[in-house]
């Protein structure tokens, strides 16, 4: 054999011995990530003295009870998931008690489930994600999912003067999980894509508005209205066994496939962990929202630079990237000078979002 023909097969060798070592290396490190257990709790939504919406004679908390419970039944088979419900029979539970029951669980997600109403003949099945924009629509939604409050203990004190009732207060809510809105967005996708694309319900989009369970949570956190019990042909086919089996399947398969892209982004972080130097950045949002704006200082009070990026449905706007944390509280005071009140402060490492504690750590 030729010296040439030697190192093309010396070549050869090592890639395949690279390759082989690698595949093994991945796979022995997807069995370890495998056996980490994520905690997914399921809020059946309303329950006890509240029955939700009465569409056609039906009662919105029995249907969100049925669909919740199928979908845990699903998950539960997954051996590492594991399920917990809010409530798992009729039973009143505050709005506040279901975000504590994720917070204390350290839930890896929450899913609320509720069937819809209204007054014209309106159908079609929607996710939404917690936050302090939305149309007139979104916002009559809201208002009546969380006007169960008013049936809750001492809720004057709970909530600190809340108005379920009250546009203002809606709109003032404080979007406490900004820091895992893109992950929220991502499993809002996964499981109005199944209602769209699987099961053909008219798609009512995933959107973004202020759900106080939402807000109760801390980690990434949708609410799903199934549909309109108010529609005479939706409202059966929600109170049938099928209907909501093939409800129950949709959510159940986007939930495993968001843990599944949790796995491997995982995996493929802690592969290349030791052989790269954390990238580190420190940004501003001002502001997010489904209209795309260009980034020219005129749209945006004078302040340049400004960064668009794109996360499902929705536009980001930040300003002020650095890697240094006492240059972004700058930027943050600038921004608020020109009238971004709820500016704050977000992180990435490498191109992924993470707390600003942790970044602020690395540094």
């Amino acid at each position: 054999m030729h010296f040439q023909e030697t190192h093309k097969f010396n070549i050869k060798a090592k890639n395949i011995f690279l390759f082989l070592f690698l595949s093994f290396f991945l796979m022995n490190t997807l069995s370890v990530f495998s056996q980490k257990k994520y905690t997914i709790v399921l809020d059946a939504g309303h329950g006890g003295k509240d029955p939700g919406n009465l569409g056609n004679g039906y009662k919105e908390k029995n249907i969100a009870l049925k669909v919740a419970l199928l979908v845990g039944k699903q998950l539960a088979k997954k051996k590492d998931i594991e399920v917990i419900y809010t409530r798992n029979k009729d039973v009143f539970i505050d709005l506040w008690k279901r975000g504590d029951i994720a917070n204390h669980a350290k839930a890896d997600l929450f899913v609320s489930i509720h069937c819809d109403s209204h007054t014209s003949n309106a159908y079609g099945a929607g996710t939404f994600v917690l936050g302090l924009r939305g149309n007139k629509k979104n916002l009559e939604i809201a208002k009546r999912e969380n006007a169960v409050i008013l049936l809750e203990d001492n809720y004057k004190d709970r909530y600190k003067g809340f108005d379920p009732n009250s546009a203002e207060s809606v709109i003032g809510l404080s979007l406490l999980q900004e820091e895992n809105l893109d992950k929220s967005l991502a499993i809002a996708s996964l499981i109005q894509n199944n209602f769209a694309y699987k099961l053909k319900r008219l798609d009512r989009k995933v959107k973004q508005d202020n759900f106080q369970v939402l807000r109760e949570t801390i980690m990434p956190s949708v609410l799903v209205e199934l549909g309109f019990l108010t529609n005479k042909k939706e409202g059966r086919f929600l109170n049938s066994k099928k209907g909501q089996l093939l409800m129950s399947n949709a959510i159940a398969d986007a939930v495993e496939n968001y843990i599944s892209n949790l796995k491997m982004n995982t995996v493929i972080e802690n592969v290349v962990e030791g052989k790269k130097i954390d990238k580190v950045e420190f940004k501003i949002q001002i502001a997010s929202g489904k209209n795309k704006i260009a980034t020219k200082s005129y749209n945006f009070k004078g302040l340049k630079n400004i960064e668009r990026v794109k996360v499902g449905a929705f536009y980001k706007y930040y300003y002020g990237n650095t890697s240094q944390y006492k240059d972004v509280s700058k930027s943050l005071k600038k921004a608020k000078q020109k009238g971004y009140k709820s500016a704050f402060i977000v992180a990435f490492k490498n191109g992924e979002k993470i707390s600003v504690h942790e970044a602020k750590k690395l540094q």
